[in-house]
């Protein structure tokens, strides 16, 4: 792997947090997308942006005072978070954003909408995450929001990321934004001038595969990297679901003496995000 993709420090102030669910909503703003830029072999049929990692940065130095507060006092967050009835991942990471987005003294955005459908008579033609106005531009913008995990294999190409579900792929991800998701030019009487992809949670490199000359550098690479692979490792304790986020200030679990398949988290800091898969994928 091209040493580039490999920090010795990232920028991930969540980790200075102790209360679990105020560090997953740091997670959830301080950390960058886990790409930098769209992929040339995505064909691009409606045009979206990507926020670098210095937005998120700036999100996440305007916000630091009320996460520290929240992280003595996190009733706001706990009562905000009750609402969500689903155990999906994906969709805590929504609500976490929304709880950001509805302090709007810390940001300069306009909450429009958020799960907005658009409705054909009968048909729906698709939802729209969160509509914003920033009040900087004075622009309506399209955020779409999602957390992914995605193991490489094969070449490296789109269609070889694979998430949790096979089914799951990088490449179909991408394909639904731009085919499907920022598809719409008005909502009601919002005419929308900026659309924005929000794609953060992890990528994991095969451990056998560490070295390559593969063009990977739509990967952002102050986004740290996990490895993936389905030998054990010593040392490593298995994370729970929400710890995938971000994991607890104080380990959730001792030391794995039986392995399952899942997210580890090792003591060292290179590499130490370790996804264990107990049937090796096929790649080549």
């Amino acid at each position: 792997m091209p040493i580039s993709l490999f920090m010795n420090e990232y920028f991930e102030p969540w980790l200075k947090f102790k209360q679990p669910s105020v560090r997953q909503l740091a997670f959830c703003l301080a950390s960058p997308n886990i790409i930098k830029s769209i992929p040339d072999e995505l064909s691009i049929n409606y045009n979206f942006d990507l926020h670098m990692p210095h937005f998120w940065q700036t999100q996440f130095i305007a916000y630091q005072q009320r996460l520290l507060r929240l992280d003595q006092h996190p009733e706001p967050l706990f009562d905000f978070l009750n609402q969500l009835k689903s155990t999906r991942l994906g969709l805590r990471f929504e609500y976490l954003l929304w709880f950001w987005l509805q302090d709007h003294e810390y940001h300069p955005y306009q909450l429009l909408g958020h799960s907005i459908q658009k409705i054909d008579h009968a048909k729906t033609l698709g939802e729209l995450d969160f509509l914003l106005l920033n009040t900087n531009t004075n622009e309506i913008e399209h955020w779409e929001v999602a957390l992914k995990y995605y193991l490489g294999e094969a070449d490296f190409t789109l269609p070889f990321w694979f998430g949790l579900n096979r089914d799951d792929t990088l490449s179909k991800k991408l394909n639904h934004f731009t085919q499907r998701q920022f598809q719409f030019k008005q909502v009601d009487h919002h005419v929308i001038q900026k659309r924005y992809a929000v794609l953060k949670g992890q990528l994991y490199l095969p451990e056998s595969f560490l070295e390559t000359t593969m063009n990977l550098d739509w990967i952002e690479p102050q986004r740290q990297l996990g490895q993936w692979g389905s030998q054990i490792r010593p040392d490593y304790y298995r994370l729970t679901r929400h710890e995938w986020l971000c994991p607890n200030h104080v380990p959730s679990s001792s030391q794995a003496k039986w392995w399952t398949n899942g997210l580890y988290k090792g003591p060292y800091h290179f590499a130490q995000y370790y996804m264990y898969r107990q049937h090796l994928m096929t790649y080549k």
